[in-house]
């Protein structure tokens, strides 16, 4: 458990703007550390399969909450929006996660590219994703009604790994499905919360301390 859990100063509220996939662990942390001034609001994680729209959308809601927060922190990477995150978050003075996708937030930049680098078609799945792969990979790529795109998205992918958070044998045999499903190899790599727990724990302290 976090050291942090002992900042016991009333601090005023922060508000978390995060993808939705993010949600079940930022909840998580949020209850282990006892973090009960940190507020939590998700933006629909099928943004993940159409990243020009997330700067956009976090525009529009940081602009909603700028007059209910004094503190408000980005639970999101780059995610595939070409720096326009950046753009705004520069605007509005607002930090969000490290990192450029939600794989490197959890596995960490550092590993997460030495993964990478072992087979650069690799195919990753977090916690989020492996329950979600249904809807969002092959509903939401239409590979349920055109099979044949599934050789056009992952054709020049040679494996999938699972970069599990809180792994289960449920999820492992669903990540395991998912590999067969787009005819990949298997590997599961241990997570656990990477640069999210970080994250906000390093948010927490900075404000407890303002």
């Amino acid at each position: 458990m976090s050291a942090l859990r002992a900042v016991d100063l009333s601090p005023a509220p922060i508000l978390v703007i995060a993808c939705g996939a993010l949600s079940r662990e930022i909840v998580r942390l949020q209850q282990l550390n006892e973090w009960r001034h940190l507020q939590l609001k998700c933006l629909d994680p099928a943004l993940h399969n159409r990243p020009q729209l997330i700067a956009g959308k976090l525009r529009a809601e940081i602009a909603r909450q700028r007059p209910y927060y004094a503190h408000i922190f980005v639970a999101y990477a780059d995610c595939g929006s070409a720096g326009e995150i950046d753009k705004v978050l520069a605007e509005e003075g607002i930090e969000r996660l490290p990192g450029a996708h939600c794989y490197s937030v959890f596995a960490g930049e550092e590993r997460f590219q030495r993964i990478a680098d072992e087979e650069l078609g690799t195919f990753f799945l977090t916690d989020f994703l492996v329950r979600h792969f249904e809807r969002l990979v092959i509903k939401g790529l239409k590979v349920d009604r055109y099979p044949q795109l599934r050789d056009q998205y992952f054709g020049h992918y040679r494996r999938l790994v699972y970069l599990s958070q809180r792994p289960t044998e449920s999820l492992l045999a669903q990540a395991r499905d998912a590999a067969a499903t787009l005819e990949l190899s298997f590997q599961h790599r241990p997570c656990g919360y990477g640069d999210l727990q970080s994250g906000l724990e390093l948010q927490v302290l900075k404000f407890a301390q303002s």
